[in-house]
């Protein structure tokens, strides 16, 4: 009952202290329990809706006509009764208004009867799916009634075939999240695939075949024989189990980069736990000093003080845990347009487990070292003696657990030792560099000598004892060239492609183009154009090592695993140069040669001489790389990774494309022109791509600003911490000001210029950390010209310093309310 007595006086002591830490614990937790909770939510559902994300227990894909083999093998299942498959056809087709008046660039879905086997197609009118879809009809998405200005009823042309529109689509199981799509979604019925007519050789076409398996136990077994049956390099066969959707690896993908945020919050959390427990023993230093005169020992004083620290732990445990379930209620409609309508998300048991686990470990470790220097403490601190602060073999100790138990945190969390290995790093790397500039600042502002009054007051005030002005320019610092960064690198993406085009960067693509229709096309179009072949090929090996396509998979970049769209040509494009290769092919070689571009040679390590080997339409074909090319700018002109000279790729099955730059108010009339006379040819108007593009990735940054702020508030915290810390010295000034006649504004304004300056510096270390790392990630990561945003820098950099002023301002205000009369009464009674 005493121990509970003294906690409680302690408590009551120090209220604001106290709340400064539960509340970073509270911030140490809220992120990474809820996005825990999120991530895990979001992998269940994705688990238990797996068949109806798929629509079918195997799913057999390719970007070529399904080979015999596998049609074989699946029409000797389907006489067995053990399975029944559904063709699905997709590829963009130009939709035009029966008047030929109106046209719009479509994604075609081309399904069989059956589909889907597991889901269901949400339809407006609320009638089954496959008793609409019949021959001759089609369902097709809102935006292209609105588009084309039709109704339901009304008729419409697609190459030289004629539907009526008989509904419209709201939802589509294996379809969930289409971001960048071309078109709206329109299905056809798989009967009326020869009436289209636009399935032929060369066509870009994606294949695939939906198998629903009779008996779940045969499951694996008959997966296995149609992979065995499958062309390796060409198709993929994958039960509902194995194949991701292209959500889960979006989702994947962002809560990975949101996990490493969240990680970095903690760190910073854990920070201001450590500067929040060590500014309140500070102020109960004489109480200690009291404790141990009267005989008190360091273990009692110890075991006391933890089990405060405990109290609080555990309140900010439970608060935290209880912010995180309502962030995690919220995080729904954060991410309203990017999460699928069909995912149903509830609170992890685990994620609670893990929330308490974490919060005890964190603040054990981030507690303890400001805890066991309690025994530093001296009875002669009872008159305001400070103890020389040192650095003890268990305080390095604890600091390097503080190190591992992080690392080993991130590695965990992120399930990928390289990225973790390079994210420690990383981290590591921004709070040294911060560190760096804080100490070089503060040195720098420890020389000066200014006459005006006010200043030199502030200045002094920054070195004032049991300030942490380092701890909040580092957090603050580190913290705001995250936020700044992200800032810098979606205006530069948004400045190269989305608010401008350069003059010469194109906007219409006309793809799919047979190279018989190239002349005729030319003379349609009416202007200069340069055709690109196109032919698809896999890569099988490199030096003969060859390549796993299931590990290639796993990467989270691009990757050598998928198929390529290859090319011919015997010179360089405009925006090329050649960095490694005296020329684009070597005269004196023998055999096909390839020049691969420079971002082939950062998925897999390779060099000029190195051999590829190719799957090009079922041929293998090894060529030697002969020169390594890079861009010369950033923008929306054709680009290959793989080029050929011509007498290797010319006889090859092939389409043509081009892209050209044409005036938004003539595009209607070119297309509508060029799809009357090339049905089969897609014009794709890339400006609406590039919005829905620009909506997109400002919705991310809002997610990602969003949790973001909270390592902001970490340093907000530390901020207000550092002010009840140095109470008594800043009342101590306030009085002495007022007795030799300054008035409260003079007061106030030395603590407002004290906070300018700590603002300051931390905007000016975190915008010189920003632009650096901006710059490397637009120049190296996204191959993007930097631009350095020097008027949004200095907006973000006014905000930080404004921010620092009103917070110090706004925890010193009731210092400033003690009158002379009191301090001193209070000072002599003590």
């Amino acid at each position: 009952m005493r121990k509970i007595h003294l906690v409680r006086r302690q408590l009551t002591g120090s209220l604001h202290q106290a709340a400064i830490f539960v509340l970073c614990v509270v911030l140490s937790l809220v992120t990474l329990v809820s996005l825990s909770g999120f991530s895990r939510s979001v992998h269940s559902s994705f688990l238990k809706d797996a068949r109806a994300l798929h629509a079918a227990d195997i799913i057999i894909h390719a970007h070529s006509p399904i080979s015999i083999p596998v049609l074989q093998e699946l029409s000797v299942l389907e006489k067995q009764q053990k399975v029944a498959s559904a063709h699905i056809y997709e590829f963009y087709s130009i939709v035009r208004s029966a008047a030929g008046d109106t046209s719009l660039l479509s994604n075609l879905k081309v399904v069989d009867p059956g589909y889907p086997f597991y889901g269901s197609v949400q339809l407006a009118s609320g009638r089954p799916f496959n008793e609409v879809l019949t021959p001759g009809s089609i369902i097709v998405e809102q935006a292209l009634l609105d588009r084309l200005h039709l109704r339901i009823g009304d008729r419409v042309r697609i190459n030289k075939a004629a539907f009526t529109i008989r509904d419209t689509v709201l939802l589509e199981p294996d379809r969930p999240i289409n971001f960048f799509s071309l078109g709206p979604r329109v299905f056809v019925p798989g009967s009326d695939l020869d009436t289209l007519d636009l399935v032929g050789k060369g066509s870009r076409v994606n294949y695939t075949v939906l198998v629903k398996v009779r008996d779940e136990k045969d499951l694996d077994k008959i997966a296995a024989r149609l992979k065995a049956a499958a062309l390796p390099d060409r198709e993929r066969v994958e039960t509902y189990r194995t194949a991701e959707s292209g959500v889960k690896r979006f989702f994947d993908n962002f809560l990975f980069f949101l996990n490493l945020i969240g990680i970095f919050t903690l760190l910073l959390a854990g920070i201001g736990i450590q500067s929040s427990l060590t500014a309140f023993l500070k102020e109960q230093e004489r109480t200690i000093a009291i404790m141990k005169a009267v005989g008190a020992g360091s273990p009692f004083i110890f075991k006391n003080y933890f089990a405060l620290v405990s109290v609080l732990g555990l309140i900010g445990t439970l608060i935290g845990l209880g912010a995180s379930f309502l962030l995690e209620r919220f995080l729904p409609g954060l991410f309203h347009g990017l999460l699928p309508a069909n995912i149903k998300l509830t609170i992890s048991r685990a994620a609670v487990l893990e929330g308490v686990l974490l919060g005890f470990v964190v603040v054990v470790l981030f507690t303890i070292i400001p805890l066991l220097r309690l025994k530093e403490v001296k009875p002669r601190a009872i008159f305001g003696k400070a103890e020389q602060e040192g650095r003890n073999g268990y305080t390095w100790l604890l600091a390097g657990a503080i190190v591992v138990f992080f690392s080993l945190m991130v590695l965990w969390r992120l399930q990928d030792v390289k990225t973790g290995i390079y994210f420690v790093l990383g981290v590591a790397s921004l709070i040294l560099v911060s560190l760096a500039a804080a100490e070089g600042i503060l040195r720098l502002l420890r020389t000066l000598r200014p006459r005006n009054l006010v200043l030199r007051q502030a200045l002094k005030g920054l070195f004032r004892p049991r300030n942490a002005t380092r701890a909040i320019m580092v957090t603050l610092a580190a913290s705001l060239a995250v936020i700044f960064s992200i800032t810098l690198v979606e205006k530069n993406l948004d400045a190269t492609f989305v608010s401008s085009y350069p003059p010469d960067s194109p906007n219409v693509f006309f793809i799919d183009i047979q190279p018989s229709q190239k002349k005729a096309f030319a003379q349609e179009l009416g202007m200069p154009a340069i055709f690109y072949p196109l032919i698809r090929g896999t890569v099988m090996s490199v030096n003969d090592v060859k390549i796993d396509q299931e590990q290639e998979h796993q990467k989270r970049g691009d990757n050598l695993g998928r198929e390529f769209n290859l090319t011919y040509r015997d010179t360089l494009l405009d925006d090329e140069r050649i960095i490694a290769g005296s020329a684009l092919y070597q005269k004196d070689r023998q055999g096909p040669q390839v020049s691969v571009l420079d971002t082939v040679v950062k998925m897999h390590d390779m060099k000029v001489g190195d051999r590829i080997t190719f799957r090009i339409q079922g041929i293998p074909i090894e060529s030697r790389i002969s020169s390594i090319r890079t861009r010369t700018k950033a923008s929306l002109n054709p680009f290959f990774y793989f080029v050929f000279p011509s007498e290797v790729l010319q006889d090859a099955p092939q389409t043509l494309f081009t892209a050209l730059r044409i005036e938004k108010e003539r595009v209607p009339a070119l297309q509508n022109r060029i799809v009357a006379a090339f049905p089969n040819v897609s014009v794709i108007d890339v400006t609406e791509t590039i919005a829905a593009f620009s909506k997109i990735m400002a919705r991310l940054s809002t997610i990602i600003n969003f949790f973001t702020l909270f390592s902001v508030i970490a340093g907000i915290l530390i901020i207000i911490s550092s002010v009840f810390a140095t109470r008594y010295t800043r009342i101590q000034e306030a009085v002495f000001y007022k007795i030799l006649g300054a008035r409260g504004r003079f007061v106030l304004a030395i603590f407002a210029v004290e906070g300018l300056l700590i603002g300051l510096a931390s905007a000016v270390s975190a915008l010189a950390l920003a632009q650096t790392t901006g710059w490397i990630v637009c120049t190296y990561a996204l191959d993007v010209v930097y631009q350095p945003f020097i008027g949004s820098s200095l907006i973000m950099a006014v905000v930080t310093m404004l921010l620092v002023v009103v917070v110090g301002l706004g925890a010193a205000v009731p210092i400033l309310r003690h009158k002379p009369a009191e301090f001193l009464r209070e000072q002599a009674e003590e």
